[in-house]
């Protein structure tokens, strides 16, 4: 049964409540990541009761560990900053991945349908898989993937070939310079989406942004390559 004390919880009711160990909540405890105490009542040496929210908390501490991976240091900073916002952070996260997870679930071609459409040698395939580059499942391709598909059958149809020295590996090139880009973008779209607009409302804000997104990286990639290619004539051209 609930403490009557102020409305408060004891330590065996907090993990109760929470579904978290006493022992990791008192860990969570001395690393500072439930505030600085003062919202603790101590009623004698071995006796402390803890506010109803501290079970919000202690949930929100959790799945950050759990379901992001985040480091405690990292979590006692927003914790510090801003629980409520978190929480809101976590929630978009979750809205953002449910709506991709179910769209590309439902868009899904089959390997067979890919084979007939692409001009894409079934080794070449299976090596892009293995390289995590496509993610297929049993039910086949997402629509990502099929872009991808697609993209290496143009190159391939224009002169990009193994005869040429193009593998895909060159493929990684593109992987590893985007990974660090987009967990910037992603970091910068929940800070500045989280709190200020409903999730419904911000899950339709990055979707009506992913074509317009594709198009920006494209026409950039090209002004830059045109930059390189002027740069690279002006290093080989003879002085007078």
């Amino acid at each position: 049964m609930s403490s009557t004390v102020a409305g408060m919880l004891k330590m065996s009711e907090l993990a109760e409540q929470s579904g978290v160990s006493a022992g990791t909540i008192k860990h969570y405890l001395r690393e500072g990541l439930l505030g600085n105490g003062d919202e603790v009542l101590r009623t004698s040496r071995n006796m402390a009761y803890y506010p109803q929210e501290y079970v919000e908390r202690i949930r929100l501490i959790k799945r950050l560990q759990e379901e992001r991976f985040m480091p405690l240091r990292v979590i006692g900073r927003l914790m510090a900053e801003d629980p409520a916002r978190a929480a809101k952070m976590i929630e978009l996260e979750d809205r953002i991945l449910d709506r991709a997870i179910a769209a590309r679930e439902g868009s899904r071609v089959s390997r067979a349908q890919v084979r007939r459409d692409y001009d894409v040698p079934a080794n070449v395939l299976r090596r892009l898989e293995q390289l995590g580059v496509l993610t297929p499942t049993t039910r086949g391709y997402d629509a990502d993937d099929v872009q991808i598909i697609e993209a290496m059958s143009h190159f391939r149809a224009g002169g990009y070939d193994e005869a040429l020295g193009f593998t895909v590996y060159d493929t990684l090139r593109y992987r590893e310079a985007l990974e660090p880009l987009v967990d910037e973008e992603v970091r910068v779209l929940l800070d500045r989406l989280a709190g200020e607009v409903e999730a419904d409302r911000a899950v339709e804000i990055l979707a009506s942004g992913a074509e317009p997104l594709r198009d920006l990286v494209g026409a950039m990639h090209s002004k830059l390559l045109l930059a390189a290619l002027r740069r690279q004539r002006g290093l080989e051209r003879v002085p007078d």
